[in-house]
Protein backbone atom coordinates (compact mmCIF):
# COMPACT_ATOMS: atom_id res chain seq x y z
CA UNK A 1 0.00 0.00 0.00
CA UNK A 2 1.37 3.41 -0.94
CA UNK A 3 2.10 5.93 1.80
CA UNK A 4 -0.13 8.89 0.93
CA UNK A 5 1.34 11.12 3.69
CA UNK A 6 4.92 10.68 2.54
CA UNK A 7 5.37 14.32 1.50
CA UNK A 8 3.86 15.70 4.74
CA UNK A 9 6.24 14.02 7.17
CA UNK A 10 9.38 15.82 8.33
CA UNK A 11 12.70 14.56 7.06
CA UNK A 12 15.60 13.57 9.28
CA UNK A 13 17.95 16.48 10.02
CA UNK A 14 20.88 16.76 7.69
CA UNK A 15 24.41 17.73 8.65
CA UNK A 16 23.83 21.25 7.36
CA UNK A 17 21.16 21.98 9.98
CA UNK A 18 22.10 19.55 12.77
CA UNK A 19 24.01 21.00 15.73
CA UNK A 20 26.17 18.26 17.23
CA UNK A 21 26.19 17.98 21.01
CA UNK A 22 29.37 17.57 23.03
CA UNK A 23 28.34 14.08 24.10
CA UNK A 24 27.88 12.91 20.51
CA UNK A 25 31.18 14.43 19.40
CA UNK A 26 33.08 12.83 22.29
CA UNK A 27 31.42 9.49 21.57
CA UNK A 28 32.45 9.65 17.91
CA UNK A 29 35.95 10.71 18.92
CA UNK A 30 36.19 7.74 21.27
CA UNK A 31 35.59 5.46 18.32
CA UNK A 32 38.14 7.33 16.19
CA UNK A 33 40.83 7.16 18.90
CA UNK A 34 40.15 3.46 19.43
CA UNK A 35 40.76 2.73 15.76
CA UNK A 36 43.82 4.98 15.68
CA UNK A 37 45.25 3.13 18.68
CA UNK A 38 44.88 -0.14 16.79
CA UNK A 39 46.96 1.27 13.94
CA UNK A 40 49.61 2.57 16.34
CA UNK A 41 49.71 -0.82 18.06
CA UNK A 42 50.36 -2.46 14.69
CA UNK A 43 53.36 -0.13 14.22
CA UNK A 44 54.74 -1.14 17.62
CA UNK A 45 54.23 -4.83 16.82
CA UNK A 46 56.05 -4.28 13.51
CA UNK A 47 58.93 -2.70 15.44
CA UNK A 48 59.13 -5.69 17.81
CA UNK A 49 58.97 -8.18 14.94
CA UNK A 50 61.67 -6.27 13.10
CA UNK A 51 63.91 -6.61 16.16
CA UNK A 52 63.50 -10.37 16.00
CA UNK A 53 64.21 -10.59 12.26
CA UNK A 54 67.63 -8.97 12.31
CA UNK A 55 69.55 -5.72 12.44
CA UNK A 56 68.78 -4.57 8.87
CA UNK A 57 65.05 -5.02 9.22
CA UNK A 58 65.12 -3.45 12.68
CA UNK A 59 67.03 -0.45 11.35
CA UNK A 60 64.27 0.17 8.81
CA UNK A 61 61.45 -0.09 11.35
CA UNK A 62 63.36 1.99 13.89
CA UNK A 63 64.04 4.67 11.28
CA UNK A 64 60.32 4.92 10.54
CA UNK A 65 59.22 5.03 14.18
CA UNK A 66 61.90 7.52 15.24
CA UNK A 67 61.38 9.83 12.24
CA UNK A 68 59.41 13.03 12.59
CA UNK A 69 56.23 11.34 11.33
CA UNK A 70 56.80 8.41 13.69
CA UNK A 71 57.26 10.81 16.60
CA UNK A 72 54.01 12.58 15.70
CA UNK A 73 52.13 9.28 15.42
CA UNK A 74 53.46 7.98 18.74
CA UNK A 75 52.88 11.34 20.45
CA UNK A 76 49.28 11.46 19.26
CA UNK A 77 48.91 7.84 20.34
CA UNK A 78 49.83 8.79 23.89
CA UNK A 79 47.14 11.46 23.88
CA UNK A 80 44.63 9.08 22.24
CA UNK A 81 45.35 6.42 24.85
CA UNK A 82 44.63 8.83 27.69
CA UNK A 83 41.50 10.17 25.99
CA UNK A 84 40.20 6.68 25.24
CA UNK A 85 40.85 5.58 28.84
CA UNK A 86 39.09 8.61 30.34
CA UNK A 87 36.16 8.23 27.94
CA UNK A 88 35.94 4.60 29.04
CA UNK A 89 35.76 5.70 32.67
CA UNK A 90 33.01 8.13 31.68
CA UNK A 91 31.06 5.27 30.13
CA UNK A 92 31.58 3.15 33.24
CA UNK A 93 30.08 5.97 35.29
CA UNK A 94 27.12 6.08 32.91
CA UNK A 95 26.74 2.30 33.18
CA UNK A 96 26.06 2.70 36.89
CA UNK A 97 23.20 5.07 36.08
CA UNK A 98 25.01 8.20 37.26
CA UNK A 99 25.90 11.31 35.29
CA UNK A 100 23.21 10.88 32.66
CA UNK A 101 21.80 14.38 33.06
CA UNK A 102 22.78 16.65 30.16
CA UNK A 103 24.77 19.11 32.29
CA UNK A 104 26.69 16.36 34.09
CA UNK A 105 27.30 14.42 30.86
CA UNK A 106 28.77 17.53 29.24
CA UNK A 107 30.99 18.15 32.26
CA UNK A 108 32.23 14.56 32.08
CA UNK A 109 32.97 15.04 28.37
CA UNK A 110 34.91 18.23 29.03
CA UNK A 111 36.76 16.50 31.88
CA UNK A 112 37.76 13.66 29.54
CA UNK A 113 39.07 16.11 26.94
CA UNK A 114 40.93 18.34 29.40
CA UNK A 115 42.18 15.40 31.44
CA UNK A 116 43.58 13.68 28.36
CA UNK A 117 45.63 16.75 27.45
CA UNK A 118 46.90 17.18 31.01
CA UNK A 119 47.80 13.50 31.39
CA UNK A 120 49.48 13.41 27.98
CA UNK A 121 51.53 16.47 28.93
CA UNK A 122 52.54 14.83 32.22
CA UNK A 123 53.51 11.69 30.28
CA UNK A 124 55.65 13.70 27.86
CA UNK A 125 57.38 15.47 30.75
CA UNK A 126 57.98 12.23 32.63
CA UNK A 127 59.48 10.51 29.59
Amino acid sequence: MADVNRGNRPLSPHLQIYRPQLTSVTSIFTRITGNALLLAALLVVWWFLAASYGPEYYATADAVLTSWIGNIIMGLSVWALWYHALAGVRHLIWDTGHGLEVAVAEKLGLAAIAGSFVLALITFIAV
